[in-house]
């Protein structure tokens, strides 16, 4: 413990005596010494003083545990020279002690210092004068710690700096309550708002979709510490635009104070990093990837059909899954190619071919025995999609569901359908019919590279068409 040269216990550095405080005998002395005391030892950092004469008054439990030295053995030395020091470096090391007496403010200083076995210890002091009423020096103060120590402090102050100004990645500090404590530049802009702004709000106000998932995250986290791994979590900020769908690998980290007894949670370090695009191009390799083992496995389970109107089914079968819901097959009514051919403009006629199940999902059926032309009024997508000989998108937009339905029935479409595919059928520069490949509200709306796909199967199943009319004498 630290300690006095003369009575064993730790004393003041005062400026009326300060080789020999609390003398007086007032009440209350020994308690305030005893707080002295207490204070002292219960810093983190080593601490020492020396009078006016270079006398070590004061010497605490941290100031031990670096050096081995008691308060006892070292209390009431003159200097480090002999004991604390190398004779060799004893005078330079007094001498730029002492001098914090007369300098204005703190010293900082590196030493290597000798441990009471004999080691040496590099520390780092910060050395100031402790002055009487007068303004005179009465004694300096000395604190200490090993260089190690300090460097990894000065690191992690750093690094947290660098965190919150230089990251190439989002880094948040989650509250207790879920709300944002610091957010980092990086940070910021990804959400859309200011570095203050989103200061204690809740996470709602930032996120439109996500939330949830993203606060279970963080609830787990302070409850149950850190995930092994980074989670990939899919949220949609609101912006003047509208809402953005966002894809951020995100890490978690528990927060705990250091300078309670038991880990007392803080709340989360939340550290992202916008991997949208890659993500989607993933998706995207993956969606090609499948969609072409579709058409390999399409082509060779069409060649082994007999019939090329089975083969047509086949191909349709294939095309659906992770596509569509539905699927149509029209094919143009004789009468309505003789007419183009003959080069005079007649309505287009379009009779079903093959469908897939209305009600429960299975395999795609041959219809249209009969040869009843579909009653599909003038402007319908499959009717425009045979006279422009290209594809055509259709969607019920955002309605209600009820219109939605009058939407689908109108144009002889299954009730549940809310997007429309159809790509022409064409086989040797002749117009065969058209593919319509329908989605339910669950699903998103055809994009290009839908399109593309359903281009794909629309020329294999035109070539099987084409097999069964040549099949037929047509």
């Amino acid at each position: 413990m630290s300690a006095s040269r003369r009575s064993g216990t730790t004393d003041e550095l005062g400026p009326d005596e300060p080789g020999e405080p609390g003398r007086s005998g007032e009440p209350g002395e020994s308690g305030g010494s005893d707080l002295l005391a207490a204070l002292l030892d219960g810093m983190d950092a080593a601490l020492c003083a020396f009078d006016a004469d270079g006398v070590v008054t004061h010497w605490n439990r941290e100031a031990e545990r670096i050096l081995g030295w008691t308060a006892a053995e070292a209390v009431g030395r003159h200097g480090f020279a002999g004991w604390a020091v190398r004779s060799a470096d004893a005078g330079e090391v007094q001498s730029r002690l002492m001098s914090a007496m007369h300098a204005a403010g703190r010293q900082v200083h590196e030493f290597a210092l000798v441990t009471k076995d004999g080691g040496r210890v590099l520390v780092r002091t910060q050395s100031a004068a402790v002055r009487g009423p007068d303004g005179k020096p009465a004694g300096l103060y000395c604190a200490f710690s090993e260089v190690h120590a300090q460097i990894d402090l000065e690191r992690s102050i750093a690094l947290s700096e660098a965190l919150f100004e230089d990251a190439a990645w989002g880094v948040v500090l989650i509250d207790a309550d879920l709300r944002p404590a610091v957010v980092n530049a990086h940070a910021a802009r990804a959400l859309g708002v200011g570095r203050t702004s989103v200061l204690g709000r809740p996470l709602g106000e930032l996120l439109a979709q996500g939330v949830e998932d993203l606060e279970a995250a963080l609830t787990h986290v302070l409850s149950e510490g850190a995930p092994p791994a980074p989670a990939e979590m899919w949220v949609s900020l609101r912006t003047p635009e509208g809402e953005r769908r966002r894809c951020w690998r995100s890490g978690f980290v528990r927060l705990a104070s250091p300078l309670a007894e038991e880990p007392v949670p803080l709340g989360v370090g939340w550290l992202f990093q916008d991997v949208t695009e890659a993500k989607q191009g993933d998706q995207e390799a993956s969606l090609l990837r499948f969609r072409a083992n579709q058409l390999h496995r399409a082509g060779h389970a069409a060649a082994e059909c007999e019939d090329p109107a089975e083969a047509v089914t086949v191909h349709l079968d294939f095309a659906l899954a992770g596509f569509a819901d539905h699927a149509l097959i029209d094919r143009v009514a004789p009468s309505s190619r003789a007419a183009g051919e003959d080069g005079q403009e007649g309505a287009v006629r379009l009779v079903r071919l093959a469908a897939t199940p209305a009600g429960a999902p299975g395999p795609s059926m041959l219809t249209g025995a009969a040869g009843l032309p579909v009653r599909y009024a003038a402007g319908h997508p499959a009717v425009q999609c045979v006279e422009r000989a290209g594809s055509v998108r259709a969607d019920a937009g955002s309605v209600p569901a009820e219109l939605a339905r009058q939407w689908a029935l109108a144009r002889q479409w299954p009730d549940d359908a809310v997007h429309a595919l159809c790509a022409v059928l064409r086989s040797r520069g002749r117009t065969l019919g058209v593919v319509t490949f329908l989605r339910g509200c669950g699903r998103a709306r055809f994009e290009r590279s839908d399109t593309a796909y359903a281009e794909d199967v629309a020329v294999r199943i035109a070539a099987a068409l084409d097999l069964v009319d040549a099949a037929h004498g047509a």
